[in-house]
Formats: structure tokens, sequence, C-alpha cells
């Protein structure tokens, strides 16, 4: 009895795998994430979780299922290059004392299932007001199917030095409080806390090398992390294969770390020439995150509410010039819209690409900062960031021309991530306004 039953097992493991029904996006416009210009007459074809083909729609086979995107453009999926998703409050020193890591999580993940409705594929998140893990646990759950959210990379904690930027410096010294960042000093706590992220899932570290706009008692101006103490990080983090993001505000903290050999400078608020300089030389990606100080700016929403307005109401045009010119000098600028979680409107997170036109980069640029380039800044641009063979299937539609009017990022019409379709708005039938 058992060869007949094994023979048949043995023809069913030879059997051919059933291929995946291939499908093709017909949009009336296509913009690919690398080239300067969109593209008309293309067809993006998908089998499974893929990308197999980009072609003319005309040589299309009447045999392919097509889903036609009638006045709308397609283009890949976005990237968010610096988000905090556990982050539930705009006082989010206070917000962190009233929520367990758990709740944090839960609300965190409706947030970035928000954010995936809005056309955000993929998130690096840079550390989070969290004890534990909430986004590494939240990105497991995403990857073993339990739930559907972008793709998730990044930091589990900002590590900061006591009396920095991710510690809590408003209260009396009786008072025994957990930080919303993870505090280290001294070389050796570096290490040990950089080797605990990466035990507990992060894939990058990240650590506030000056002060922060947006937290008490610290100075943004001020450099906190000793040389020796960054280097350790660099060193420890490169010893393990993980890139390591500095959030830097102050010129000398922000040239430190790149000397330090850091991947990628979050805010750079002070910059200069010379900046910009070893940003070019060392290959350093710049993530400015402008809208979120627009969004607080004259507002009564933060403890910190001062040192916020200080910079956007007084500095702003400056800084905006430099930004510009870091990207005509070749620094490859990255979308982050550092805005937290939960309580945001997902609509608000592609305000940073707008922004980005009015430090000179072109609607084309800022889209591609949160495409092909940002891809680039995590690796993963044989993944992601461009609609190529053998990518993902992370792709969005807008109607009509998102390089006349890049407002209409904030609402896709169509979102696919992985082949699967999470959002579609069929009423959208408009002819797009491309010449």
């Amino acid at each position: 009895m058992r060869r007949p039953i094994l023979f048949s097992l043995l023809l069913l493991a030879l059997a051919p795998t059933a291929m995946a029904e291939r499908l093709a996006l017909v949009p009336d416009a296509l913009i690919d994430g690398l080239s300067d210009h969109a593209q008309q007459g293309r067809a993006v074809l998908i089998e499974g979780e893929y990308i197999v083909d980009v072609v003319d729609v005309d040589t299309l086979s009447p045999n392919v299922k097509q889903i036609a995107l009638p006045g709308q453009t397609l283009m890949p999926g976005l990237i968010n290059g610096h988000e905090h998703p556990l982050i539930y409050g705009d006082n989010y020193q206070n917000a962190h004392l009233s929520g367990s890591s758990a709740y944090k999580t839960l609300l965190g993940l409706a947030a970035l299932q928000g954010m995936l409705q809005h056309g955000w594929t993929t998130v690096r998140v840079m550390g989070d007001a969290d004890a534990f893990f909430g986004n590494q646990d939240i990105a497991r759950a995403v990857s073993e199917g339990v739930h559907q959210a972008p793709r998730i990379t990044g930091a589990g904690h900002y590590l900061s030095i006591t009396g920095g930027g991710g510690d809590i410096n408003y209260l009396s010294p009786e008072q025994a409080m957990i930080s919303d960042g993870y505090i280290v000093d001294g070389p050796m706590e570096v290490r040990r806390a950089v080797r605990r992220e990466i035990k507990f899932g992060s894939d990058w570290i990240k650590i506030l090398v000056t002060g922060a706009f947006h937290s008490v008692g610290d100075d943004p101006k001020n450099v906190a992390f000793s040389p020796d103490e960054l280097a350790e990080a660099v060193a420890e983090a490169s010893r393990h294969g993980v890139p390591v993001a500095a959030h830097a505000h102050a010129n000398a903290g922000i040239n430190q770390a790149i000397e330090a050999g850091v991947r990628s400078i979050e805010h750079g608020t002070y910059l200069d020439d010379y900046s910009i300089e070893l940003m070019v030389e060392h290959g350093t990606f710049l993530v400015p995150t402008i809208y979120v100080g627009d969004y607080y700016a004259g507002t009564d929403k933060l403890l910190a509410q001062d040192k916020n307005d200080d910079v956007y109401l007084n500095y702003r045009d400056e800084w905006l010039s430099l930004i510009g010119r870091a990207h005509r000098a070749g620094v490859k600028v990255v979308v982050g819209s550092d805005l937290g979680g939960y309580n945001i409107d997902p609509q608000a997170y592609a305000r940073e690409i707008a922004v980005l036109t009015e430090a000179g980069l072109s609607p084309m640029a800022a889209i591609k900062a949160a495409t092909s380039v940002a891809a680039d800044m995590l690796n993963w641009s044989g993944q992601v960031g461009s609609v190529q063979t053998g990518r993902w299937a992370d792709l969005i539609a807008v109607s009509d021309n998102p390089l006349a009017d890049l407002s209409l990022l904030e609402n896709p019409t169509f979102v696919m991530k992985g082949g699967q379709i999470v959002r579609w708005d069929e009423a959208a039938q408009q002819r797009a306004s491309y010449p």
C-alpha cells in the first residue's frame, strides 16, 4: 500500500508549479523613478509579487488580464526615509509615558496602514519613543503575512547622551523616568547599545549627534556625542553590516558625522559649503525633513515650540537655499517626513515632496527623492524605488499629472504592494494633462 502513495507523492512533487497569472497595468503615463520624463503608451506587466516587464501598450497580448488606469499616472510606490510611526502625540516627550509599548505598537500599525493606503509602500523608521521594539514586531508580522503594511526598515530607538535630544530634561532629579530615546554615555555604552539594537531587529542605527528642535532642555546648535563615541557607533555598526543615520543640526556635528562614515544626515539644518563638499566626497545622503517644521510652526502644540519657530520662521529660506545648493552639487537628497504616526492625517506625508521644490529640486527630482534615490540610500535599489523588471510590484497611480501638481501625491487613486492591490479608486476616470 505504501508504494502507490509514495509514487503519487513523487509525481505531485515533480509536477510543474502553476504559473502566477500575468497582469498588465495600463495607465495614461508612466513615471519609472529613473527617467527624467514621463512616458506614454507603456504598460507594466506583473506576475505574483514582481514586475516582469515594461512594454509598449500596442504589444500587449489580448490574453493578458488588464487593469486600465485612464487619466492616471503610474509610478513606483513612495519611500518615506524618516518616520516615527509609534509617536502618537504632538508632545511626544509626554505622550510616550502614557502609552505602553503594546498600545503604541497597535496605534503604529494603524498609522502605517494609513501610510500604505496613501502610497507609502516602504518606510524607514528612525527610532521611536518606545521602551521595546514595536516597529520591529510590526515588520515581523508584516513579513509573515499577518498584516498588510509598508515594508519596514530602520532603527528601534534613537541613541542619545544624558541630557541630549532623546532624554527628558525638564523633570527634577528625584524623578526616575524612561526617556523617549535610549541613553548612552561613553564608547562602551554606545557599543553595547548598538549590539542590543541589532539583536532585537534594528537594521539601522540612529544616533542623535546634536541636540534637537522638538525636545526640551537641549540645544540643536550643540554637538552631543564626542568623536570617540560617534566613531565607536559607526565602527560597531559597520562590523555587523548595519548603516548609521545621524540626526545632526549643528554644523560641527554634521561634519563630524560625515567624516565618521555615517550613511545619512538627518535634518542637516546648519550645513554649509564644506558640509556639502564632505557629503559629495563620502557619498552621504541628506534627509532634510523640512515639512515637519512647517506643520508645527506658529502653533502651540510643542513643549519646545520656541525652538521650532526660531528656525522655521527666521532661517527657513536660508536652509532651503543650502539644500538646493547641496542637490546641485550632487548630494543625494531623500524624502523623510518625520511627522510621527497615529495623530497625523496620512495625506500630510507627501507634502515633504512638494516642499523640496521650494529648495530648488525639479518636480521629477523631488519624486525621485521619494523613490529611486531613497531606494539607493536603503541599499534596496534592486527591489524598490523604480519600475523595472525584477523589482517588487510596489506601484501607485495618481489622477492627472503629478509633475504639474505634486499635491496629487497626497491621495493616490491606486496602490499596489507586492502585486496585491490595497487601494483602487475606480471613479478616477479622466484624461491626464500631459502635452
